[in-house]
């Protein structure tokens, strides 16, 4: 059996000392957003792109901000549907040479992957911003010889989101502060409250085996490889207990509502109520209120199992394609700069990196509207709080991850296989990839 081992955060962002650290960068007490040196303020017409994906909340408007702070700059934004579909579309156009964005958003789970190739990426690296982001955020894209690849865009600390309506018809706490009481604990608690739901319910507990699997698996650090990169695999104790423990609650007690995320049934899903339960990172809240549009009854309580967790968060690279490096290094800049990921926050709730922006009076007072006026930002700063792992995420952390969620797609979603024999088909995918 291979054990879980837990890395300590020095218990998240409450003890990162809480000094900006910030110079004279785009953004940083500069507020012509042009930079030290004039960085993007010349008077050559610019172009620039940057791709994201999923939601950033770089808005029209504070795009359109930076444009008026620097009339020299239009900016183009492309927004891929995925994350999925932006590796890939990022992946083939390096292989090409061609067709790169000026800015490429990455994101955390096939960061490594790309740290093999830094050579493709401007170094980041700038004296003025140390201590900008909390450590581990900078350590993650920073190569063994001290390159940065990606500036810092937000984290993933995670809550409970919850239909209240839905709570209420099935005899439920509805209160947030109850909702949290009634789900503290471990995931054996949470899926017993999920089966006392679905007794009383005609709609799901939580919204997909995969999602649920991604909250469990992120709450060990080395579940796949070894922190040199060494890879450990699928085939133990740790990965197989959390799969099993997935599909028994998914499957076998019909806690899950059968949908794969990102997928169109799983957008529709929002309006039908079809789940009263997700996981809940910080950056799904603009997601959820995107394709919820006009539904009542969401909020988010102030809790997750386990005790915390962080999924996903983000990078801005400035790939060496480029024709333009220091104006979209200025840009990039300029967008993960305290001010503006707490914009960013309040437009789709990225939850930020910065050290600054954590800290902030006005992080701590920000309400959501749409769920119940919840406060967000004093919730998601006790979630990262309560984070005291991340896995190991190597060059092959990303491939190895998806041989299990497609297991679990296979026995939850297309429904064409069992729970042992898409296990079976795991281990084979995982062999094919040649690892060991």
């Amino acid at each position: 059996m291979h054990t879980r081992k837990w890395l300590t955060l020095g218990a998240g962002i409450a003890t990162v000392a809480l000094v900006a650290g910030c110079g004279g960068g785009a953004g940083d007490g500069d507020d012509t957003g042009t930079g030290s040196g004039g960085e993007g303020g010349g008077d050559e017409k610019v172009t620039l792109t940057i791709a994201t994906f999923n939601e950033f909340g770089y808005d029209d408007g504070l795009l359109d901000e930076y444009m008026e702070l620097n009339p020299n700059i239009t900016i183009e934004h492309k927004r891929a549907a995925t994350a999925d579909e932006a590796r890939d579309n990022l992946n083939t156009r390096i292989a090409a040479g061609s067709g790169l964005s000026d800015i490429e958003a990455i994101e955390v789970d096939w960061l490594a992957e790309l740290m093999q190739y830094s050579e493709n990426f401007n170094d980041l690296s700038d004296p003025e911003l140390e201590g900008r982001w909390i450590d581990w955020k900078v350590d993650a894209a920073t190569t063994a010889d001290g390159q940065l690849i990606g500036y810092g865009t937000d984290i993933g600390p995670e809550g409970i989101c919850y239909r209240a309506d839905l709570f209420e018809a099935a005899g439920l706490p509805t209160d947030r502060a109850e909702v949290a009481a009634l789900l503290e604990g471990d995931w054996d608690t949470y899926f017993e409250v999920g089966k006392q739901f679905v007794a009383k319910s005609d709609a799901a507990w939580f919204d997909s085996a995969g999602a649920t699997y991604q909250g469990m698996i992120n709450q060990v650090e080395n579940a796949y490889e070894e922190d040199d990169d060494t890879p450990i695999g699928i085939d133990h104790d740790t990965v197989k207990d959390i799969y099993d423990a997935v599909v028994t609650a998914s499957v076998d007690d019909e806690l899950s509502a059968g949908l794969r995320q990102w997928s169109d049934d799983w957008f529709a899903a929002f309006q039908s109520g079809a789940f009263a339960t997700m996981a809940c990172p910080g950056w799904m809240l603009g997601i959820i209120e995107g394709n919820a549009a006009g539904v009542e009854g969401w909020d988010i309580a102030d809790v997750f199992p386990g005790g915390g967790g962080n999924w996903g968060g983000s990078y801005l690279t400035v790939p060496t394609h480029t024709e333009h490096p220091e104006e979209a290094i200025a840009l990039a800049k300029w967008l993960t700069a305290p001010e503006q990921q707490l914009k960013a926050f309040a437009s789709k709730g990225t939850f930020p990196s910065q050290v600054e922006a954590q800290s902030s009076d006005e992080l701590l007072s920000m309400t959501n509207p749409f769920f119940n006026d919840a406060p967000t930002g004093e919730i998601l700063v006790n979630r990262a709080e309560a984070v005291t792992a991340t896995p190991h995420k190597g060059p092959n952390y990303f491939a190895i991850h998806q041989t299990v969620q497609d297991a679990l797609t296979r026995v939850d979603v297309d429904k064409t296989d069992d729970a042992a024999s898409s296990w079976d088909k795991a281990l084979q995918a995982y062999e094919e990839l040649g690892l060991e």
